[in-house]
């Protein structure tokens, strides 16, 4: 599921981006954790991933410079920062419910000016950074969000700002090949959710998570992990790999090479 942020995809019927995280879903989002214990777990993966890269590179004599697509109420962001103390985050996510969180959860290192927070949908504020200009473009359970469409200009900013030799990092929900199993999968998540909802006697925040999960599942969005793998390597980046997969949950890395 949809970890740690509301930075939605674009709806191409409008060319707004979508918001699928307001109201109750974006207000009490920390109960994401009852539906899917797995988004601390790879947020944590995220901010490891960060914290083995090189610390004095000597193509970047300055501080590690991190943009975070979707960062909602600033999980990620916190082990991103806990990671390594030499990198500043520029965050950007499109709900006010959810950066209202990140404010609150992100206020000391905000004050310190390692994090700025954006109110902007990922692809325009990707459009907003020159190219060449991060180390890292991180994110964790936001991609899959995005309309396929969006997602792929998403995808090229993300190449285009990203210096020589820099990283994505994406901890994220990636469907099954197989969809057989994906189908079954997707079956026991959604027995997961009556079964954690109705204890709590949230019927209300059952409908919204099942909602979102139709929305994650449906033909325009579904990311599925061989044709994004293949995807991500037709942009140009080289390599392209898998760390961790578990189900649908997934971290992989993918550089833009070095000149």
């Amino acid at each position: 599921m949809k970890q740690h942020t509301a930075d939605p995809g674009q709806d191409m019927s409008t060319g707004q981006p979508e918001r699928l995280f307001s109201g109750p879903i974006g207000t009490e989002y920390q109960m994401l954790d009852l539906i899917c214990p797995a988004a601390a777990a790879m947020s944590k993966r995220v901010g490891s991933s960060v914290a083995v890269l090189p610390a004095n590179a000597a193509e970047r004599p300055h501080a590690l410079r991190v943009f975070e697509i979707g960062c909602g109420t600033g999980r990620t962001t916190l082990e991103l920062l806990e990671s390594r103390e030499d990198l500043v985050i520029r965050a950007a996510d499109n709900e006010p419910a959810m950066l209202d969180q990140a404010r609150a959860n992100l206020s000391q290192p905000m004050r310190q000016g390692r994090v700025q927070l954006i109110e902007a949908d990922a692809l325009s504020a990707l459009r907003e950074l020159p190219p060449g200009s991060q180390d890292v473009v991180a994110s964790a359970y936001t991609v899959h969000n995005f309309l396929e469409t969006y997602r792929d200009q998403v995808l090229s900013e993300i190449f285009r700002v990203l210096r020589p030799g820099g990283i994505f990092v994406n901890g994220d929900r990636y469907a099954l090949d197989d969809t057989a199993e994906h189908t079954r999968l997707t079956q026991e998540e959604v027995r997961g959710y009556f079964k954690a909802f109705s204890a709590i006697s949230r019927l209300d925040l059952l409908e919204q998570w099942v909602l979102h999960l139709f929305s994650d599942e449906s033909a325009d969005h579904i990311m599925r992990l061989s044709p994004s793998l293949t995807k991500m390597r037709g942009i140009g980046f080289d390599p392209v790999e898998v760390h961790f997969r578990d189900g649908v949950n997934t971290l992989l890395t993918a550089i833009k090479p070095a000149v």
